[in-house]
C-alpha cells in the first residue's frame, strides 16, 4: 500500500520526518510544499505555474499549497496511492481550525478526489518544545487503527495529539465531535495596524469535543465530511 505524505509546515519540517518514521513499514512518497504554508486553508494555485523539484525517487518539493500537493501527487506523481497523510503539524488543528488549516485542506482535497486521508496535528502547550519521537509513536498507534478501517466516501479523519509532559499517563484514543466554538479573536492595535494576540489555550470548547479531549491529554479523532 502506497501512502502519500504531505503537510503545510514545509517539506523540511520535523513533523513530516516524524510522520515518515510512524509509517516506515509502508511504501511512501513525500509530496510536500517547498515553503511554509501554515494557515493557508484550502487555497489552490491556478494563476501561475507550480514548480516541482524531485529530490529523490520518493520525495518531491512542490512550490504550491498543501491542496496543490495533494492534487499533483494523486493525479501525476502516484495516481494509484491508497491514502494521503498530512502532518504532523506543529500546532493543533481542532474544531473550527479545520477551515483555516492547510494540513487539513490537504486531506480534504484527497477526499474530494476519492482517496481516503488523515490529518495529524500536535497541540502545543505554551512555548514548550515538541517531543517528535513521542509524536511519532502516538501517530503510529492511531494509524494502526485508522488505516485498517473501511472508508466512508466523502469523509476524512482529523487527529490531534496532546502535548504530554514527562510522567503524564499514556493518552487514550477518543473518537469525538469537532468543537463548534470560535477561536479567540483578540488584537493589539498600534495606530492603523492590528496584531493578533488570541490565546489558543483559552479558546471556548464544546463539552466532549475534540478541543476538550486534546486539552485534557488524550488523542482526539474526528471524522469530518466534505
Amino acid at each position: 500500500m502506497t501512502l502519500i505524505l504531505t503537510n503545510d509546515d514545509g517539506i523540511d519540517a520535523p513533523g513530516i520526518k516524524a510522520l515518515l518514521k510512524a509509517v516506515e513499514k509502508y511504501e511512501t512518497i513525500i509530496a510536500a510544499p517547498k515553503e511554509h504554508q501554515s494557515g493557508c486553508g484550502h487555497q489552490v494555485t491556478t494563476t501561475r505555474s507550480i514548480p516541482l523539484l524531485q529530490r529523490s525517487e520518493w520525495e518531491y518539493a512542490i512550490g504550491g499549497t498543501p491542496a496543490d500537493c495533494s492534487r499533483i501527487a494523486l493525479t501525476h506523481i502516484c495516481p494509484g496511492a491508497k491514502f494521503v497523510l498530512s502532518g504532523i503539524n506543529a500546532g493543533g488543528n481542532l474544531g473550527v481550525d479545520a477551515y483555516i488549516s492547510g494540513t487539513v485542506a490537504a486531506v480534504r482535497e484527497a477526499a474530494m478526489l476519492g482517496v481516503p486521508a488523515i490529518a495529524i496535528s500536535h497541540y502545543r502547550k505554551g512555548k514548550l518544545n515538541y517531543d517528535w519521537n513521542m509524536a511519532s509513536k502516538l501517530t503510529a498507534k492511531v494509524l494502526e487503527d485508522l488505516l485498517n478501517r473501511s472508508w466512508e466516501v466523502g469523509t476524512f479523519w482529523n487527529v490531534n495529539l496532546p502535548h504530554l509532559q514527562p510522567g503524564e499517563p499514556e493518552p487514550e484514543i477518543i473518537f469525538c465531535q469537532p468543537c463548534n466554538k470560535p477561536l479567540p479573536v483578540n488584537y493589539r492595535i498600534e495606530g492603523d495596524e492590528f496584531y493578533y494576540v488570541g490565546d489558543y489555550s483559552k479558546r471556548e470548547r464544546t463539552p466532549g469535543s475534540d478541543v476538550e479531549v486534546c486539552f485534557a491529554g488524550n488523542i482526539a479523532v474526528t471524522q469530518l465530511r466534505i
